[in-house]
């Protein structure tokens, strides 16, 4: 599992004063304004200051000042320690845990290797089944039998997963 999470990415300069304006990983805004750091490309940097606002998060780091410097970070992964992550409820985890996890049918038949996550109200999943294509399907919570990410397995309804799923051509 990896030692840090993905919470949005800096999606451009806010203002004249360094801040920056990100387009949230996550469902849950005011978790920006808790954060005491944060890594973009490598580094940590300390959280000046931050705010949730309608649909996005603005953010000022300690030691950028101006807009020029928050230019160099528009498109950058913004990321949070593992142990910094917000806390799961039950049936829940953190994308960069299912990406490569397998996924079976309640049958214990393997569809393929978890490849990707789209966010949107809906997450959608993106699966490269065991015959090499790729599948695409909703991720609903009545889809879902288990998801047992610690040992890279999620498994799901198989006749609600051809009611969902579709493939590239």
């Amino acid at each position: 599992m990896e030692e840090t999470l993905v919470i949005g990415v800096v999606a451009k300069p806010q203002g004249v004063r360094g801040e920056l304006k990100i387009t949230p990983y996550t469902d849950d805004l005011k978790r920006f304004t808790k954060l005491k750091s944060v890594i973009i490309d490598g580094k940590t940097y300390s959280v000046a200051g931050a705010k949730a606002l309608s649909g996005f998060a603005v953010i000022s780091l300690s030691g950028v000042t101006d807009r020029n410097a928050a230019e160099t970070f528009r498109g950058k992964l913004l990321r949070v320690e593992r142990k910094d992550g917000a806390p799961l409820k039950e049936n829940e985890f953190y994308i960069a845990d299912v990406i490569g996890c397998s996924l079976f049918t309640e049958s214990g038949e393997k569809v393929g290797v978890i490849t990707d996550v789209t966010q949107a109200k809906t997450d959608v999943f993106t699966v490269k089944t065991v015959s090499g294509k790729i599948m695409r399907f909703p991720f609903l919570k009545d889809l879902l039998v288990n998801a047992d990410v610690a040992n890279f397995s999620i498994t799901v309804k198989e006749k609600r997963l051809k009611e969902v799923g579709c493939y590239e051509d």
